[in-house]
Protein backbone atom coordinates (compact mmCIF):
# COMPACT_ATOMS: atom_id res chain seq x y z
CA UNK A 1 0.00 0.00 0.00
CA UNK A 2 2.82 2.38 0.92
CA UNK A 3 4.65 1.61 -2.33
CA UNK A 4 1.48 2.24 -4.33
CA UNK A 5 0.94 5.58 -2.58
CA UNK A 6 4.55 6.60 -3.29
CA UNK A 7 4.23 5.59 -6.96
CA UNK A 8 1.03 7.59 -7.32
CA UNK A 9 2.70 10.65 -5.80
CA UNK A 10 5.62 10.40 -8.23
CA UNK A 11 3.16 10.02 -11.10
CA UNK A 12 1.23 13.10 -9.95
CA UNK A 13 4.46 15.09 -9.59
CA UNK A 14 5.59 14.16 -13.12
CA UNK A 15 2.16 14.70 -14.67
CA UNK A 16 1.76 18.22 -13.25
CA UNK A 17 5.38 19.22 -13.96
CA UNK A 18 5.58 18.17 -17.62
CA UNK A 19 3.15 20.73 -19.16
CA UNK A 20 4.83 23.58 -17.29
CA UNK A 21 8.27 22.77 -18.72
CA UNK A 22 7.04 24.42 -21.93
CA UNK A 23 7.14 27.89 -20.36
CA UNK A 24 9.20 30.34 -22.39
CA UNK A 25 11.56 31.19 -19.52
CA UNK A 26 15.24 30.32 -18.90
CA UNK A 27 15.65 26.79 -17.49
CA UNK A 28 11.87 26.36 -17.63
CA UNK A 29 12.05 22.69 -16.62
CA UNK A 30 13.92 23.45 -13.40
CA UNK A 31 11.67 26.38 -12.53
CA UNK A 32 8.50 24.36 -13.22
CA UNK A 33 9.75 21.40 -11.18
CA UNK A 34 10.64 23.72 -8.30
CA UNK A 35 7.18 25.34 -8.26
CA UNK A 36 5.24 22.09 -8.65
CA UNK A 37 7.40 20.23 -6.15
CA UNK A 38 6.94 22.97 -3.56
CA UNK A 39 3.18 23.21 -4.16
CA UNK A 40 2.62 19.46 -3.81
CA UNK A 41 4.96 19.25 -0.80
CA UNK A 42 2.99 21.98 0.96
CA UNK A 43 -0.24 20.09 0.15
CA UNK A 44 1.26 16.81 1.48
CA UNK A 45 0.81 15.20 -1.94
CA UNK A 46 4.47 14.84 -2.96
CA UNK A 47 7.08 12.11 -2.41
CA UNK A 48 9.32 12.59 0.61
CA UNK A 49 12.48 13.40 -1.36
CA UNK A 50 14.49 12.74 -4.52
CA UNK A 51 16.73 9.64 -4.18
CA UNK A 52 20.32 10.71 -3.62
CA UNK A 53 21.75 8.70 -6.54
CA UNK A 54 19.24 10.25 -8.91
CA UNK A 55 20.19 13.71 -7.68
CA UNK A 56 23.91 13.04 -8.18
CA UNK A 57 23.26 11.69 -11.69
CA UNK A 58 21.29 14.85 -12.55
CA UNK A 59 24.19 16.98 -11.30
CA UNK A 60 26.56 15.06 -13.55
CA UNK A 61 24.38 15.53 -16.64
CA UNK A 62 24.15 19.29 -16.01
CA UNK A 63 27.91 19.44 -15.37
CA UNK A 64 28.66 17.89 -18.76
CA UNK A 65 26.06 20.11 -20.45
CA UNK A 66 27.62 23.28 -19.00
CA UNK A 67 31.07 22.02 -19.98
CA UNK A 68 30.03 21.71 -23.64
CA UNK A 69 29.54 25.49 -23.70
CA UNK A 70 33.33 25.83 -23.76
CA UNK A 71 34.80 25.81 -27.27
CA UNK A 72 38.39 26.28 -28.42
CA UNK A 73 37.45 29.13 -30.76
CA UNK A 74 35.65 30.92 -27.94
CA UNK A 75 38.73 30.66 -25.73
CA UNK A 76 40.90 31.99 -28.57
CA UNK A 77 38.50 34.91 -29.09
CA UNK A 78 39.60 36.57 -25.85
CA UNK A 79 43.18 36.86 -27.17
CA UNK A 80 45.30 39.38 -25.23
CA UNK A 81 42.22 40.63 -23.37
CA UNK A 82 41.85 37.50 -21.25
CA UNK A 83 43.47 39.08 -18.13
CA UNK A 84 40.88 41.91 -17.96
CA UNK A 85 38.04 39.45 -18.64
CA UNK A 86 39.26 37.20 -15.83
CA UNK A 87 39.78 40.16 -13.49
CA UNK A 88 36.24 41.44 -14.09
CA UNK A 89 34.81 37.95 -13.57
CA UNK A 90 36.71 37.77 -10.27
CA UNK A 91 35.40 41.21 -9.30
CA UNK A 92 31.87 40.00 -10.06
CA UNK A 93 32.43 36.98 -7.83
CA UNK A 94 33.68 39.23 -5.03
CA UNK A 95 30.67 41.51 -5.50
CA UNK A 96 28.38 38.48 -5.31
CA UNK A 97 29.97 37.43 -2.02
CA UNK A 98 29.52 40.90 -0.57
CA UNK A 99 25.85 40.93 -1.62
CA UNK A 100 25.46 37.44 -0.17
CA UNK A 101 26.94 38.61 3.14
CA UNK A 102 24.44 41.47 3.20
CA UNK A 103 21.60 39.03 2.59
CA UNK A 104 22.96 36.87 5.42
CA UNK A 105 22.41 39.77 7.84
CA UNK A 106 18.80 38.59 7.73
CA UNK A 107 18.21 36.28 10.68
CA UNK A 108 16.66 33.59 8.47
CA UNK A 109 19.70 33.22 6.18
CA UNK A 110 23.10 31.72 7.00
CA UNK A 111 26.31 33.16 5.56
CA UNK A 112 26.71 30.06 3.40
CA UNK A 113 23.18 30.25 1.99
CA UNK A 114 23.43 34.00 1.36
CA UNK A 115 26.72 33.59 -0.49
CA UNK A 116 25.39 30.84 -2.75
CA UNK A 117 22.06 32.59 -3.35
CA UNK A 118 23.67 35.65 -4.95
CA UNK A 119 26.60 34.10 -6.80
CA UNK A 120 26.23 35.61 -10.28
CA UNK A 121 26.41 32.57 -12.51
CA UNK A 122 25.63 28.89 -12.93
CA UNK A 123 22.23 29.01 -11.22
CA UNK A 124 21.25 25.42 -12.01
CA UNK A 125 24.66 24.10 -10.94
CA UNK A 126 24.63 26.03 -7.68
CA UNK A 127 21.12 24.89 -6.80
CA UNK A 128 22.18 21.31 -7.52
CA UNK A 129 25.09 21.33 -5.05
CA UNK A 130 23.79 23.68 -2.34
CA UNK A 131 22.45 20.95 -0.07
CA UNK A 132 25.66 18.97 -0.40
CA UNK A 133 27.64 22.04 0.67
CA UNK A 134 25.38 22.54 3.70
CA UNK A 135 23.20 25.43 2.48
CA UNK A 136 19.43 25.86 2.17
CA UNK A 137 18.64 24.96 -1.45
CA UNK A 138 15.10 26.33 -1.12
CA UNK A 139 16.33 29.87 -0.51
CA UNK A 140 19.17 29.54 -3.04
CA UNK A 141 16.87 28.26 -5.80
CA UNK A 142 14.30 31.04 -5.36
CA UNK A 143 16.87 33.86 -5.18
CA UNK A 144 19.02 32.47 -8.02
CA UNK A 145 16.09 32.21 -10.42
CA UNK A 146 14.77 35.54 -9.30
CA UNK A 147 18.18 36.94 -10.33
CA UNK A 148 18.05 35.21 -13.71
CA UNK A 149 14.45 36.29 -14.29
CA UNK A 150 14.97 39.95 -13.37
CA UNK A 151 18.15 40.29 -15.44
CA UNK A 152 16.65 38.47 -18.44
CA UNK A 153 13.46 40.56 -18.32
CA UNK A 154 15.33 43.86 -17.98
CA UNK A 155 17.85 43.20 -20.77
CA UNK A 156 15.67 44.24 -23.75
CA UNK A 157 14.64 47.43 -21.90
CA UNK A 158 18.25 48.33 -21.06
CA UNK A 159 19.42 47.66 -24.63
CA UNK A 160 16.66 49.80 -26.14
CA UNK A 161 16.62 52.71 -23.67
CA UNK A 162 20.29 53.03 -22.70
CA UNK A 163 22.25 51.68 -25.65
CA UNK A 164 19.67 52.64 -28.32
CA UNK A 165 20.38 49.58 -30.42
CA UNK A 166 17.83 48.14 -32.83
CA UNK A 167 17.54 44.42 -33.39
CA UNK A 168 18.70 42.93 -36.67
CA UNK A 169 17.61 39.60 -38.19
CA UNK A 170 19.15 36.82 -36.13
CA UNK A 171 21.76 34.67 -37.80
CA UNK A 172 21.97 30.96 -37.30
CA UNK A 173 24.97 30.03 -35.19
CA UNK A 174 26.69 26.86 -36.33
CA UNK A 175 27.92 24.84 -33.36
CA UNK A 176 29.83 22.44 -35.57
CA UNK A 177 29.23 18.76 -36.29
CA UNK A 178 27.66 17.00 -33.33
CA UNK A 179 28.52 13.39 -32.55
CA UNK A 180 25.91 10.66 -33.16
CA UNK A 181 23.51 10.35 -30.22
CA UNK A 182 24.86 6.93 -29.17
CA UNK A 183 28.44 8.23 -29.02
CA UNK A 184 27.34 11.31 -27.07
CA UNK A 185 25.40 9.10 -24.66
CA UNK A 186 28.40 6.83 -24.10
CA UNK A 187 30.68 9.83 -23.52
CA UNK A 188 28.12 11.35 -21.15
CA UNK A 189 27.93 8.20 -19.00
CA UNK A 190 31.73 7.93 -18.90
CA UNK A 191 32.21 11.60 -17.99
CA UNK A 192 29.60 11.49 -15.22
CA UNK A 193 31.02 8.29 -13.73
CA UNK A 194 34.75 9.02 -14.08
CA UNK A 195 34.52 12.76 -13.38
CA UNK A 196 32.42 12.24 -10.27
CA UNK A 197 34.70 9.47 -8.96
CA UNK A 198 37.88 11.50 -9.50
CA UNK A 199 36.37 14.59 -7.88
CA UNK A 200 35.27 12.61 -4.82
CA UNK A 201 38.73 11.07 -4.53
CA UNK A 202 40.34 14.53 -4.30
CA UNK A 203 37.49 15.69 -2.02
CA UNK A 204 36.26 18.39 -4.39
CA UNK A 205 33.15 20.17 -3.07
CA UNK A 206 30.11 19.48 -5.25
CA UNK A 207 31.92 16.52 -6.82
CA UNK A 208 28.85 15.22 -8.67
CA UNK A 209 28.61 18.43 -10.71
CA UNK A 210 32.12 19.87 -10.79
CA UNK A 211 33.98 16.63 -11.57
CA UNK A 212 32.13 15.92 -14.84
CA UNK A 213 32.21 19.66 -15.65
CA UNK A 214 35.99 19.90 -15.27
CA UNK A 215 36.58 16.74 -17.32
CA UNK A 216 34.27 17.96 -20.11
CA UNK A 217 36.00 21.35 -20.26
CA UNK A 218 39.35 19.56 -20.55
CA UNK A 219 38.10 17.46 -23.46
CA UNK A 220 36.57 20.48 -25.20
CA UNK A 221 39.75 22.56 -24.95
CA UNK A 222 41.97 19.70 -26.16
CA UNK A 223 39.65 18.86 -29.06
CA UNK A 224 38.98 15.35 -27.76
CA UNK A 225 35.25 15.72 -27.14
CA UNK A 226 34.40 14.24 -30.59
CA UNK A 227 31.48 16.65 -30.99
CA UNK A 228 29.86 15.68 -27.69
CA UNK A 229 26.30 17.00 -27.44
CA UNK A 230 24.18 16.13 -24.41
CA UNK A 231 20.74 14.90 -25.57
CA UNK A 232 18.16 17.63 -24.95
CA UNK A 233 15.82 15.19 -23.21
CA UNK A 234 18.45 14.29 -20.62
CA UNK A 235 19.21 17.97 -19.99
CA UNK A 236 15.52 18.60 -19.34
CA UNK A 237 15.31 15.58 -17.03
CA UNK A 238 18.38 16.85 -15.16
CA UNK A 239 16.76 20.25 -14.67
CA UNK A 240 13.54 18.64 -13.46
CA UNK A 241 15.30 16.42 -10.91
CA UNK A 242 17.28 19.36 -9.49
CA UNK A 243 14.09 21.43 -9.31
CA UNK A 244 12.24 18.66 -7.52
CA UNK A 245 15.14 18.24 -5.11
CA UNK A 246 14.70 21.80 -3.88
CA UNK A 247 10.92 21.99 -4.22
CA UNK A 248 10.12 18.84 -2.24
CA UNK A 249 11.98 20.24 0.77
CA UNK A 250 9.64 23.22 1.13
CA UNK A 251 7.55 23.60 4.27
CA UNK A 252 5.17 26.36 5.30
CA UNK A 253 7.84 27.84 7.56
CA UNK A 254 10.48 27.84 4.81
CA UNK A 255 7.99 29.53 2.48
CA UNK A 256 7.47 32.29 5.05
CA UNK A 257 11.25 32.61 5.36
CA UNK A 258 11.64 33.09 1.60
CA UNK A 259 8.85 35.67 1.61
CA UNK A 260 10.57 37.69 4.34
CA UNK A 261 13.89 37.94 2.49
CA UNK A 262 12.52 38.72 -0.99
CA UNK A 263 12.56 42.55 -0.69
CA UNK A 264 16.21 42.48 0.41
CA UNK A 265 17.10 39.94 -2.29
CA UNK A 266 15.51 42.05 -5.04
CA UNK A 267 17.38 45.17 -3.91
CA UNK A 268 20.70 43.28 -3.89
CA UNK A 269 20.03 41.79 -7.35
CA UNK A 270 19.42 45.30 -8.71
CA UNK A 271 22.67 46.46 -7.08
CA UNK A 272 24.52 43.50 -8.60
CA UNK A 273 23.17 44.37 -12.06
CA UNK A 274 24.07 48.06 -11.83
CA UNK A 275 27.64 47.47 -10.64
CA UNK A 276 28.14 44.74 -13.26
CA UNK A 277 27.05 47.23 -15.94
CA UNK A 278 29.74 49.58 -14.61
CA UNK A 279 32.30 46.79 -14.95
CA UNK A 280 31.07 46.41 -18.53
CA UNK A 281 32.05 50.03 -19.21
CA UNK A 282 35.56 49.28 -17.93
CA UNK A 283 35.83 46.15 -20.08
CA UNK A 284 34.62 48.00 -23.19
CA UNK A 285 37.26 50.71 -22.79
CA UNK A 286 40.14 48.33 -22.08
CA UNK A 287 39.27 45.71 -24.71
CA UNK A 288 38.09 48.12 -27.40
CA UNK A 289 34.51 46.88 -27.39
CA UNK A 290 31.30 48.82 -27.92
CA UNK A 291 29.41 49.81 -24.73
CA UNK A 292 26.71 47.24 -25.60
CA UNK A 293 29.27 44.45 -25.97
CA UNK A 294 30.80 45.37 -22.61
CA UNK A 295 27.35 45.26 -21.01
CA UNK A 296 26.51 41.87 -22.53
CA UNK A 297 29.91 40.37 -21.68
CA UNK A 298 29.54 41.28 -17.98
CA UNK A 299 25.82 40.67 -17.49
CA UNK A 300 25.50 38.75 -14.19
CA UNK A 301 23.00 36.22 -15.53
CA UNK A 302 20.65 35.28 -18.35
CA UNK A 303 23.30 33.76 -20.62
CA UNK A 304 20.70 32.60 -23.16
CA UNK A 305 19.22 36.10 -23.33
CA UNK A 306 22.75 37.47 -23.70
CA UNK A 307 23.42 35.17 -26.66
CA UNK A 308 20.14 36.07 -28.36
CA UNK A 309 20.69 39.80 -27.83
CA UNK A 310 24.28 39.62 -29.10
CA UNK A 311 23.18 37.84 -32.28
CA UNK A 312 20.20 40.13 -32.93
CA UNK A 313 22.16 43.36 -32.44
CA UNK A 314 25.20 42.34 -34.47
CA UNK A 315 27.55 42.34 -31.47
CA UNK A 316 30.78 40.34 -31.22
CA UNK A 317 29.04 37.08 -30.30
CA UNK A 318 32.19 34.98 -29.91
CA UNK A 319 33.85 37.41 -27.48
CA UNK A 320 30.66 37.97 -25.48
CA UNK A 321 29.98 34.26 -25.02
CA UNK A 322 33.65 33.54 -24.20
CA UNK A 323 33.52 36.18 -21.44
CA UNK A 324 30.24 34.73 -20.16
CA UNK A 325 31.71 31.22 -20.05
CA UNK A 326 34.67 32.50 -18.03
CA UNK A 327 32.21 34.10 -15.59
CA UNK A 328 30.11 30.95 -15.20
CA UNK A 329 33.08 28.63 -14.72
CA UNK A 330 34.69 30.95 -12.18
CA UNK A 331 31.42 31.18 -10.23
CA UNK A 332 30.86 27.43 -10.22
CA UNK A 333 34.38 26.53 -9.14
CA UNK A 334 34.87 29.53 -6.85
CA UNK A 335 31.54 29.24 -5.01
CA UNK A 336 32.35 25.96 -3.20
CA UNK A 337 35.66 27.39 -1.97
CA UNK A 338 33.88 30.48 -0.69
CA UNK A 339 31.23 28.22 0.83
CA UNK A 340 33.86 26.59 3.01
CA UNK A 341 35.06 30.02 4.15
CA UNK A 342 31.44 30.97 4.91
CA UNK A 343 30.98 27.84 7.02
CA UNK A 344 34.07 28.75 9.06
CA UNK A 345 32.73 32.28 9.56
CA UNK A 346 29.41 30.87 10.78
CA UNK A 347 31.16 28.52 13.20
CA UNK A 348 33.29 31.33 14.63
CA UNK A 349 30.19 33.51 14.99
CA UNK A 350 28.37 30.68 16.79
CA UNK A 351 31.31 30.12 19.15
CA UNK A 352 31.47 33.82 19.98
CA UNK A 353 27.72 33.89 20.66
CA UNK A 354 27.98 30.90 22.96
CA UNK A 355 30.97 32.43 24.72
CA UNK A 356 29.14 35.76 25.20
CA UNK A 357 26.12 33.90 26.55
CA UNK A 358 28.30 31.98 29.01
CA UNK A 359 29.94 35.21 30.21
CA UNK A 360 26.54 36.90 30.74
CA UNK A 361 25.22 33.84 32.59
CA UNK A 362 28.23 33.86 34.92
CA UNK A 363 27.71 37.43 36.02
Amino acid sequence: MAMTRTALRWALLAAVTYPLTRWGVPSAALFAALVVGAALALASLAPAQVPRRLGVAAQGVLGVFIGTMVHRDAADALGPDWPIVLAIAAATLLLSVVCGALLALHRDVSTLTGSLALVAGGASGLVAITRELGGDDRVVSVVQYLRVGLITASMPVVVALIYHVDSAPAEVVDDGDAAPWYLSLALLVALVAVGGALARRVRMPGAGLLGPLALTVLLELTGLSFGLAVPALLVQVGYVVVGWQAGLAFTRESLRTVGRILPTAIALIVLLGVVSAGLGVVLARVAGLTPLEGYLATSPGGVYAVLATAVETGANVTFVIAAQVVRILLMLFGAPVLARIAVRIDRRRARRSRHAGTVRAGR
